[in-house]
This record gives C-alpha cells, sequence and structure tokens, in this order.
C-alpha cells in the first residue's frame, strides 16, 4: 500500500495528483501557465487537505526532476523537498522525459521495435531529448541538441522513432524519414507519473535530499541557457 504525492512543474504546465497503489484519487493542473510560483503552492494545500481530512498517510512525494524550465524546476523541487522535511516523507525524483513517455506507452499502440523520443524545448532549434525502447530502457542517453536534417538518421534506418513533447512540432520540417512518427499534445503531467512513482517506491528508490538539484543544474547549465520558459 502506498499513496504518493506527484509534482510536475517541468513545462508551462503546473500539475499536482495523489496516486495510492498507483491509481489516481486525486488531480489538479493548469496548462495555460507558466503560473508555477502563484498555482503550485494552490494545488499542493488542495491535495494535502484531501488526504488529510480522509485519514490517508502520504508515503512519499515524487517530483518530476527534468530537464525543463529553469524556474518551474526550481519552484517544483524546493516545494517537493519542503513537504518531504516537513512531514519527514522519502523524496522520489522522475526524470522528465520519462513522465512524458507514459502517456505514449498507455495510450498509442507501437510496433515492438518502436523506440520512443521524447523532446523538450530549449528554444530555437535546441532540444532535451533522449531515446528509449518500450520498456523505458535507455537507449540515448539524456542530451541538449540542436536538430537538423541529419538529426537520428542512424536510428531512423533501423526503428520507427515516435517523437512527441512541446520541442517536437517544431523538429518536424527537419526530421523527415518513413520511419519518423509525430505524436501532438503529449504534456509532462502529475498524473502519468503515478506508474513510475510507485515502481521507484517499491524499489525504495529515494533521492538524498541534501544533494538532490534538479537536472538542469548538473548535465546542461555549462552548455545550454538556464532560464529556458
Amino acid at each position: 500500500m502506498s499513496c504518493i504525492l506527484n509534482i510536475e512543474t517541468s513545462t508551462t504546465a503546473c500539475s499536482v495528483a495523489i496516486s495510492q497503489d498507483g491509481h489516481p484519487i486525486f488531480t489538479k493542473e493548469d496548462l495555460k501557465g507558466p503560473s508555477h510560483a502563484t498555482l503550485l503552492g494552490i494545488f499542493i494545500d488542495e491535495a494535502l487537505s484531501f488526504v488529510d481530512s480522509r485519514g490517508i498517510p502520504l508515503d512519499a512525494i515524487a517530483v518530476s526532476c527534468g530537464p525543463g524550465s529553469y524556474t518551474g524546476l526550481r519552484i517544483g523541487v524546493s516545494m517537493a523537498k519542503g513537504i518531504c522535511y516537513g512531514r519527514d516523507l522519502p523524496l522520489i525524483g522522475l526524470p522528465t522525459l520519462e513522465v512524458l513517455c507514459v502517456p505514449v506507452l498507455l495510450y498509442h499502440e507501437l510496433p515492438d521495435d518502436a523506440l520512443l523520443c521524447p523532446m523538450i524545448d530549449a528554444r530555437r532549434m535546441e532540444v532535451y531529448t533522449a531515446l528509449y525502447d518500450r520498456a523505458l530502457n535507455s537507449v540515448q542517453e539524456v542530451s541538449a541538441q540542436i536538430i537538423d536534417e541529419q538529426s537520428f538518421l542512424e536510428t531512423l534506418e533501423e526503428h520507427p522513432v515516435y517523437f512527441f513533447g512541446n520541442g517536437a512540432a517544431k523538429c518536424r520540417d527537419k526530421i523527415i524519414h518513413r520511419n519518423a512518427h509525430f505524436i501532438e499534445d503529449i504534456l509532462p503531467l502529475a498524473k502519468m507519473m503515478f506508474p513510475l512513482a510507485e515502481k521507484a517506491y517499491l524499489a525504495n528508490d529515494f533521492k538524498d535530499m541534501a544533494y538532490f538539484e534538479p537536472f538542469y543544474l548538473k548535465e546542461f547549465v555549462a552548455g545550454m541557457p538556464k532560464k529556458l520558459l
């Protein structure tokens, strides 16, 4: 039995959700943002009131930890850490690109050899991206890339690749191949964190809050602009 509060603020969408044994019991989201500084605290207060009023103990806090918006990630991770410290709960950090893959895996039919390529916009023709197979095994590590006509060509010769996320639309004119497929309207949302958060909780895969930082601070800040959104 587990009850996990999930927080997602990596893009312009702001969302909070509570899962119990991997199933949703509370969801609150705003897709018009960015409005994280204004709305995230309100959403979290409502979520905590929901579980407290029903006597449901929280077991962990999960936060989407990037790559993504510098400001959004800072707000989300700081809020998640504060709740963990205040309620003595473990922290789960979930890569945003993996969170993006969840709705594609759940709601789209994919061939067995398909690869998933989530993309988060980093301005101009730059994106944060990675490649995963259908089991979410990493095929290509998370990186910041400038997309051009040569991007992913070798992979596309061998596999159908599904591109999605808020960085994918601008790549349509560059990535032209019979094996390139684009899926629209895929957002990283807290309600899509449930399977990954539950898996991490069962594996006791928790973060050390004293040292945990969003991805942008370590992997990308040297080569990419800090403020992306």
